[in-house]
Parts: structure tokens; sequence; C-alpha cells
């Protein structure tokens, strides 16, 4: 940085606040450390930096999976509205699992994150007081809570469940499955609206839960149909907890030649791409991903910068898409 200052003319000071891309440096002079740094190679180390500040420009994001679509989704808008304002995202990924969760935010911390965003309000006791001692701005993503000091961003996962099953009573389903993999918190949550409602309209029989603890995928959807279409009495509509799962159960239903909705009705949550294009397009509820990622690093930028919040929870709802598989 001595190298850059001297090559520039101006002081340590102006060349630290150019680098930063302060906007009370002149232009001019700004320009002059940029060109400098350039022909000396100079790269600013974010390490030092964080450890003179105590804190770094990077944001922790803490996700269960890569692979689906959902988070991808979230991950994209979050990327979006840190990057302008100088924050980078250091990406972990936990696998629906407590102790990688744990581990992670352990590695993160290491680095002084400004912030940190992690997946859904349940996790271990132990990362929960590794989140409280940090100090560090948190929100929370996918889920909503009223916990006073915690700051969240989603949708009530069993108020959407409950929305999709009384869409399926409406239209005169009686025996409506629940299927379900993965088993995440998220989907207990939509697992227990459906239960409220059918036990609601008094037609709730454990039978009709189908719970795989397995990863889900569009296999794991044909291969739970297929046990679903085996019981007896039958059922005559299933409510698939993820849109992966519905889909393979729509294409299980073409090998099979099971006629949809007029034998069985299929319906799915997300509403992840290519679920409007299947035949008959897929019944599902759509989540706001984008908005959520976007809205929760905006409450995190103003967390980190000291600006006032807003409100400490922020439900973003959801839209049931009624198509032709119901």
């Amino acid at each position: 940085m001595s190298d850059v200052a001297q090559l520039a003319s101006v002081s340590l000071m102006t060349v630290s606040r150019a680098l930063r891309g302060e906007r009370g440096v002149d232009p001019q002079l700004a320009a002059k450390v940029q060109a400098a740094a350039e022909k000396l190679g100079y790269v600013p180390d974010p390490a030092a930096r964080a450890l003179a500040s105590q804190r770094s420009k990077h944001v922790a994001v803490l996700i269960p999976m890569l692979s689906n679509a959902l988070f991808v989704d979230l991950l994209e808008a979050v990327q979006r509205t840190l990057h302008p304002a100088g924050y980078q995202t250091l990406i972990g990924i936990t696998h629906y699992n407590a102790l990688e969760e744990e581990q992670l935010l352990r590695e993160q911390l290491l680095h002084r994150p400004a912030g940190i965003l992690v997946t859904g309000l349940e996790r271990s006791e132990a990362t929960r007081k590794l989140l409280e001692k940090s100090g560090m701005p948190c929100v929370h993503l996918m889920e909503i809570s009223n916990q006073p000091g915690l700051y969240s961003v989603g949708l009530s996962q069993a108020e959407a469940g409950a929305a999709m099953t009384r869409h399926l009573l409406g239209r005169g389903y009686r025996r409506i499955a629940f299927a379900a993999a993965q088993l995440d918190p998220r989907t207990l949550q939509r697992l227990s609206g459906w239960r409220r409602e059918m036990q609601g309209a008094g037609l709730h029989d454990p039978t009709l839960e189908w719970l795989n603890p397995a990863p889900s995928s569009l296999a794991m959807g044909g291969q739970l149909f297929e046990q679903i279409m085996r019981q007896q009495p039958a059922v005559d509509a299933i409510f698939l907890c993820n849109d992966d799962l519905a889909q393979g159960a729509l294409l299980a239903a073409l090998r099979l030649g099971i006629r949809v909705p007029d034998q069985v009705a299929i319906a799915g949550f997300n509403d992840l791409t290519g679920s409007d294009q299947m035949l008959p397009p897929l019944t599902t509820v759509r989540t706001p991903r984008a908005e959520i990622g976007e809205a929760a690093a905006q409450m995190l930028l103003r967390l980190m910068t000291g600006q006032p919040a807003g409100p400490h929870s922020i439900d973003l709802g959801y839209q049931l898409v009624e198509r032709g598989s119901t």
C-alpha cells in the first residue's frame, strides 16, 4: 500500500479509502490510486482488512443444498443485492445436518463476516449459542418468527400446506395422501398444515402419511407414487411436499397409464422449473424464493450498517397455482 501511495503521490489513508470505493474520495485521486495499484499489481488483503476493522466485507450464507433450484433462486437474489453494496458471500452447504451446520458456522466465523444468513429457525443449541455470542447481525430465511430480537424473512410453511389441502378438499377429494422425502423442518411444517385441515374435515387417517427420510428427487417421487397407488382403500389425491417429487409422480402416472386427475389428482409445492410444462401441468404452491433472498439481504444490509432494520419478521406469503393436475 505504501508503494501505491508513493506512486500515486497520495497518503496511505487516501489509498485505503479509494480502494474501498468510498464516495468521499475525489474521483481524480481515486483514478490515480487505481492506476497505480494496477501498475504495481497490488491487491488488497481482505484478511488484513478484517483484522484491522474487526469485520470483513463477507456475508456468511448457510443453505441446505445447491442441487435444489429453490436455494439457487434464493442465492442469486442475495448476491444481486449484496454485491452492489460491496459485500461478497461465503456459501456453506449444510445438507440438512445440524452438526455440519455447526461446523460450517465455526469455520465461517473465523473469517469475521459482517453478517450471517441462515436457512430456517430450527438448529442445534450449540449453533444457536454461536450465533448469539458472535454479536453479528443474522437474518433467518424461508420461515417467519415473532421471537423478540430474531430477524426473519419467509412464509408460513404450515399455512401454505393447509391452503393446498383446502384446495383439494374444495375440489371434492377426500382420500388425500401426503407424501414427503427429506423430512426437513419446513417439510414437517407443511405436513402439520395438511394434518390440521384433514382432521378438521374429519378425514385424517395416519395411513395416508407417506414419509421417507431419503433425499427428495424425481425418482423418489415415482417410487412414492407407485407405493401409494397400491394402497387400499384407494386414494383420490396426492399432495407431495416438493415439486421434484410431484414431477416424478406425474411421470410415473404417464408410464403406468394412470389418468391425472381423473383417477388421482397430484399436487406439489414450490413451483419449480418445469412444473408448468408437465402433462398435465402441475398444481402447486408458488413460494417467493427470489423475493425472500432480496428482502433478507436488504434487511441484513441495514443491520450491518447500523440503520433501522424495520420489522423483525417479514411474511412474503405464497400463491396457490391451480393447473390441470387437480
